[in-house]
């Protein structure tokens, strides 16, 4: 599945007790459509996010960046300290895109490299016509 989306916060690195890392962050997704009287109607998505393949990824996902995302949604619900039923949607991601604004596109692609397990990036830039 894929997703695009812009990130709520910063990214960031736990360490596990087997001393494995993951990066989470979280992206919210904007859609729109219309509804049976003709309006528009907004909606949000948020989405927290896993990224297990390199933790050096998480110095590039700053709030507000707009990430492409590949991966799998899972569920998950809990009970709050108020004792308030939750639920929220974990994407466990296994490829990460970055685009930049404006007129010029940056574009990172993030992908585990299979004998170091490390990070890579690939830049491109296009002028859009919009």
């Amino acid at each position: 599945m894929n997703i695009t989306g812009r990130l709520t916060r910063n990214a960031e690195v736990r360490t596990l007790s087997n001393e494995k890392q993951v990066v989470n962050f979280s992206v919210a997704v904007n859609d729109s459509y219309k509804n049976k009287q003709g309006e528009r109607v907004e909606q949000t998505t948020y989405f927290d996010c896993a990224y297990w393949i390199s933790a050096n990824v998480a110095r590039l996902l700053t709030k507000g960046t707009l990430v492409e995302l590949t991966g799998r949604v899972s569920p998950r619900a809990w009970v709050n300290k108020d004792g308030e039923a939750r639920a929220g949607l974990n994407f466990h991601t296994s490829n990460i895109k970055l685009h930049g604004g404006g007129n010029r596109v940056e574009t990172v692609q993030a992908t585990a490299q299979s004998e170091s397990n490390g990070f890579t990036a690939e830049g491109t830039e296009d002028d859009l016509p919009f």
